[in-house]
């Protein structure tokens, strides 16, 4: 697999910060310290780059069309497909199906592969950690077909209890939905042990990887999850991109989520043959632009190399937990002691927003609220965090920003 086997630039987090235009400016008189990460990425010059290249000289309909620029677009289009099979390790290209983004990756899941089976006394399983988009469709899907929702429950470091959910997971459960990281406190759940857990159980396993894909290596070959799901944005391509990898013979027999244009192969009054994978879910025109650029972004962390950025981040993580720990009256929320570029925070008694908005003033963008992840605040006993998240372009030197600004902050309330 050439992205696995590519050569590693010599740059180190500095120079790949040179990388992100939006990084070069000023807010408030201040230069930005960008800690934001988890909710959306920056994107560096190449994935711009693609995109405007795309428009400018390639913009066309994908599939079926006769003329060059259509010809050009689906080239590139179904380049980022093989780049991103690539890059995930997926056995096939026909698993990665492009969707707008890990909710809709999910509901297709829960709506295609779960609904047309499930039943009053069947059950789903999730885990305290979950976004609100790894729980809001699994309440729906028991809405509509009366199964049951069940919680594996967390400690107060952030940590999931393999023994519990070994005790949940019995033959009524028949999908086990988990975070591969926890959006809201970093945490790195133990997948793989989980995973291997449920398939002696005959128990299929879908993974929100969202918060993994940028930060670690991802095989989902090594994982055998059953399905996994991840968005563009987070991880420095363009916004209304996503992907659901699926294992090949589980998508085979899924009826399509949505009908219309391009998941078709002949339609009639009478009835109609659906298209062949990855086709028959991706009906309509879809983000070609985004995609592109998806594909340029997945080519920009290849270079670099995942465990280049992974040792990177871990590193700096440490630093930060670190230097956040020593700042008086702070209260870190989320202790688990394998973590992923994510810390939220308290501190004192003052509210996430104004601690946000003082930190803005000074050009430090942090995110603050409840992360969509409300049952997680709810655990907690608080309304909300600041939350401050890394990725491969920050330095020791936006660490040591944030703690200054902290600094100034706990002032003004004092």
């Amino acid at each position: 697999m050439t992205g696995r086997s590519a050569k590693k630039p010599t740059a180190d987090a500095s120079d790949w910060r040179g990388s992100f235009p939006a990084l070069h400016q000023e807010i408030n008189g201040h230069p930005l310290v960008y800690l934001d990460s988890a909710a959306s990425s920056q994107q560096p010059a190449a994935v711009i780059a693609a995109v405007q290249t795309y428009q400018e000289c390639s913009h066309a309909n994908v599939h079926r069309g006769v003329h060059t620029l259509s010809h050009r677009a689906t080239e590139a289009y179904e380049s980022a497909r093989d780049r991103i099979a690539d890059f995930i390790n997926a056995s096939n290209r026909t698993e990665i199906v492009f969707t707008s983004g890990t909710t809709d990756s999910i509901n297709l899941v829960a709506q295609s592969f779960c609904r047309p089976t499930l039943k009053p006394g069947d059950r789903i399983v999730i885990s305290h950690l979950e976004h609100h988009s790894n729980i809001v469709p699994w309440q729906m899907l028991c809405e509509q077909t009366g199964a049951e929702l069940v919680v594996a429950s967390i400690d107060e470091s952030g940590q999931v209890d393999v023994s519990e959910i070994t005790d949940l997971l019995d033959e009524r459960v028949k999908l086990f939905a988990l975070a591969h990281v926890s959006n809201a406190l970093g945490t790195v759940l133990p997948v793989k042990e989980i995973i291997g857990i449920a398939k002696t159980r005959g128990i299929p396993v879908l993974l929100d990887g969202a918060q993994a894909v940028p930060h670690l290596p991802v095989d989902v070959q090594d994982l055998d999850c059953d399905f996994y799901t991840f968005s563009g944005h987070k991880m420095f391509g363009p916004t209304g991109t996503g992907v659901l990898f699926g294992r090949e013979s589980l998508l085979e027999a899924m009826p399509p989520y949505q009908g219309g244009g391009d998941m078709i192969l002949e339609v009639s009054f009478e009835g109609t043959t659906y298209n062949d994978l990855p086709y028959k879910f991706e009906a309509g025109t879809p983000n070609i632009a985004g995609f592109v650029g998806l594909g340029a972004a997945v080519k920009y962390l290849q270079c670099i190399g995942m465990q280049r950025i992974c040792q990177h981040e871990k590193e700096l993580l440490e630093y930060m937990t670190m230097q956040l720990s020593e700042i008086q009256d702070i209260r870190l929320i989320g202790t688990a002691a394998n973590k992923a570029s994510v810390q939220s925070f308290m501190l004192a008694d003052i509210h996430p927003h104004d601690v946000g908005t003082i930190l803005d003033h000074q050009g430090v963008a942090i995110r603050t609220g409840h992360h969509c992840a409300m049952p997680v605040m709810e655990y907690f006993g608080i309304p909300g965090t600041a939350r401050a998240s890394l990725a491969l372009y920050n330095t020791r030197d936006d660490v040591d920003a944030l703690v200054a600004a902290l600094h100034a902050a706990h002032k003004i309330f004092s």
